[in-house]
């Protein structure tokens, strides 16, 4: 198991690169994006590194849109983004001379989570959206013990959070505009989701499933009361029947070329993808 880790990761020869320096040139790769992910690409780049020491790969976190930002800026290499990205976020890639390039590296399952005391154990992804949203404001109403639900999300700039609204706040259905109750508290990684759960016994959270652990209680979830209660595991996301699912991706400028292309081989390689497992996430071979 990789120890979790939030902020800012730097992996290498114990250089620190200002972002103004980043490493877009020889050996050197700059990695920046999802929270959700940022695990995951320190054990990959640790994993590459090792077999290529010449190698420096610098691992950056901070939510999706802030990867997709860099890389439109140019100052990253490749982006960590764990939703699609925009078409507006494209076009105006495309306006700044930047073509994203779009690989799926991994697979993910959202755990909805509470505090390990709490009765509730599931909840249809209805009553999900009702609790998200403020119609749900006890957890009474759903079969606990009384209790005002304290709501955590991810911060807007997370693909999380944007995953979370559009499959569960609003079901898939591009429609709807349902919204985080403002009562919500936004959250600045998956780890202080994990974090604020472990303490608050009236708390209720998502994150993806690298960051489960014993601290918190993993909720089944069911597209509704005709289907099965489920929490993610390899084998029900890998087939698509835990319905809070999503692929991980990475982008580059382009085709990549040199180490960043010797990187994203390695991540499809045998090793590669059992590093996803290591890290509690799915892979995708």
């Amino acid at each position: 198991m990789y120890q979790r880790i939030t902020g800012v990761l730097i992996i290498g020869i114990g250089i620190f690169f200002s972002s103004s320096v980043f490493a877009a040139k020889g050996n050197s790769i700059q990695i920046k994006g999802s929270d959700t992910m940022v695990n995951l690409g320190q054990a990959w780049a640790e994993g590459y590194m090792q077999k290529n020491p010449e190698a420096f790969v610098a691992v950056t976190g901070g939510g999706s849109g802030t990867g997709i930002a860099a890389l439109i800026s140019g100052t990253c290499d490749i982006a960590e983004v764990s939703r699609e990205m925009k078409k507006k976020e494209i076009d105006l890639a495309k306006s700044k001379g930047v073509m994203p390039k779009e690989y799926t590296v991994a697979m993910d399952g959202l755990a909805v989570v509470v505090h390990p005391k709490n009765s509730v154990s599931r909840l249809t992804v209805d009553e999900l959206a009702d609790i998200f949203t403020g119609k749900i404001k006890n957890w009474k109403e759903i079969g606990g013990v009384e209790g005002e639900i304290v709501l955590l999300s991810r911060e807007v700039n997370s693909g999380t959070h944007v995953y979370f609204k559009e499959h569960v706040l609003r079901k898939g259905d591009a429609s709807r505009t349902n919204e985080f109750a403002e009562s919500a508290l936004l959250m600045s990684s998956s780890q202080a989701i994990a974090d604020e759960i472990s303490q608050n016994e009236n708390a209720i959270g998502y994150y993806g499933m690298g960051y489960i652990s014993r601290n918190q209680k993993v909720l089944a979830v069911a597209k509704d009361k005709s289907s099965p209660y489920q929490v993610p595991t390899i084998e029900d996301v890998k087939s698509g029947s835990y319905y809070i699912a999503r692929p991980l991706f990475m982008y580059t400028n382009g085709e990549p070329g040199g180490t960043v292309k010797d990187f994203l081989d390695f991540i499809f390689t045998p090793e590669g993808q059992e590093i996803v497992k290591k890290v509690d996430f799915v892979p995708i071979k």
